[in-house]
């Protein structure tokens, strides 16, 4: 039985590892990041699980099954927070892995198959451009182009890997054999207000969606704000606004679909200058690549437009692509769904409009996903928050679902 008290302790002593009143900082390959899978560690140990880190410094938690050549149902999420983050954002899927797999042990079940609990490095790409990276090591979808980004303080992936006791020349030796997972498993909070808005405290999802982030750069003028009349100005940081419209109307022409820009910077950031140029991020979603591919195109196209009218030049750089949706597997789903269902709980389908470390497990083993309530919709944000309950029903499920995947043959 999973215990609701123990699950919400856990994460809450968790949560106090990089928190600030601005939120949780616990970025990737940090000394917070190691300070909390040292204490994640430990839990996986009180659980009755092997720890250990794996090459490219993954936290793993193993529970033996009776047959230990049978593949393996894995769960996991990520510890790491984007800055200012909160409590909950990929640690719910590490807890409540950990508790699912603790109660089985007080209860004295033993499994067929083997069970790993994850927590994986890097998901977010906030403090490097690369998401899902630690997930990416176990699957072949890891980009070795990364290890040469820096952060903003200059520091590479490779030099900060090193930091961690990680070997950057031997990360691929983390990568996993075919037929090593029967399947995947990853408890969420939903980062959004759906579940909320219906009251219900569990979802069953069906699939990822697809991303392209990407960073455009627009050249202006700089020049004396006080002395460059209205109409010669060559004024980056206006034709970015009027861009970032452009993107807004485009994509509310698609379903499903979003588009954020999240970050701008605008140069040379003095209050009486005109600014010369402005780089601003796009982050755009849809559950079809080539919806989302065709929207990027058309806002593409439309800040060229605004751009030549304002007699300012503009570049398009794309950061990340993913190929296409990632669907849960139905399998998978049927099982979550009777999970559901034999615990009470009403069941809802529902796409991932987020990105997940489970997405780079879609084409290596069957995977599935399981939502939590989020209070307020809020995520990456120092006021997110899951219920007690909420959390302990999700755990629940996912107990559940590991239980009847780890016994089939």
């Amino acid at each position: 039985m999973i215990n609701k008290d123990r699950l919400f302790n856990r994460l809450m002593e968790l949560g106090q590892i990089g928190n600030t009143e601005d939120g949780v900082y616990c970025m990737a390959l940090s000394k917070e990041e190691n300070e909390a899978h040292a204490l994640v560690a430990q839990y996986m140990r009180e659980a009755g699980m092997t720890v250990h880190m794996d090459a490219a410094g993954n936290l793993v938690g193993r529970k033996e099954g009776t047959d230990p050549n049978a593949s393996v149902v894995m769960t996991g999420s990520h510890i790491d927070t984007v800055y200012g983050g909160g409590m909950f954002d990929g640690r719910l899927g590490v807890i409540g892995g950990i508790e699912a797999v603790q109660a089985m042990t007080e209860e004295g079940i033993v499994t067929k198959h083997p069970i790993e609990v994850i927590g994986y490095r890097d998901e977010e790409g906030t403090r490097f451009v690369g998401s899902y990276s630690g997930a990416g090591h176990l699957t072949g979808g890891y980009d070795h182009g990364i290890m040469t980004h820096a952060d903003k303080d200059g520091k590479t992936v490779t030099e900060c890997l090193k930091e961690c006791g990680i070997d950057p020349d031997h990360v691929d030796d983390a990568r996993l054999p075919e037929g090593y997972a029967k399947a995947h498993l990853e408890l969420h909070i939903e980062q959004g207000a759906v579940l909320e808005s219906k009251d219900l405290a569990v979802g069953v999802v069906t699939g990822i969606c697809c991303q392209i982030r990407g960073e455009v750069t627009i050249s202006g003028t700089a020049s004396h704000a006080g002395t460059t009349p209205m109409d010669l100005r060559k004024d980056a940081l206006a034709a970015a606004a009027e861009c970032m419209l452009e993107i807004e109307d485009e994509a509310k022409k698609y379903p499903q679909a979003v588009a954020t820009v999240g970050k701008i910077t605008a140069f040379p950031g003095g209050v009486n200058v005109v600014p010369g140029e402005v780089k601003f991020s796009i982050d755009m979603r849809n559950q079809k690549a080539a919806l989302r591919d065709a929207m990027f195109d058309k806002c593409v196209e439309r800040m060229k437009a605004v751009c030549e009218k304002r007699g300012v030049g503009i570049e398009v750089n794309v950061l990340m692509k993913d190929d296409e949706g990632k669907p849960c597997a139905d399998h998978v789903q049927d099982i979550v769904v009777k999970a559901c269902e034999d615990s009470g709980l009403p069941v809802f389908k529902m796409p991932s409009g987020a990105g997940h470390d489970s997405s780079t497990f879609a084409d290596f083993c069957p995977m599935g996903m399981i939502f939590v309530r989020s209070k307020d919709g809020l995520s990456h944000n120092k006021a997110e928050y899951s219920s007690p309950e909420d959390c302990a029903a999700g755990a629940e499920v996912l107990y559940r679902t590991m239980l009847t995947l780890a016994n089939e043959d």
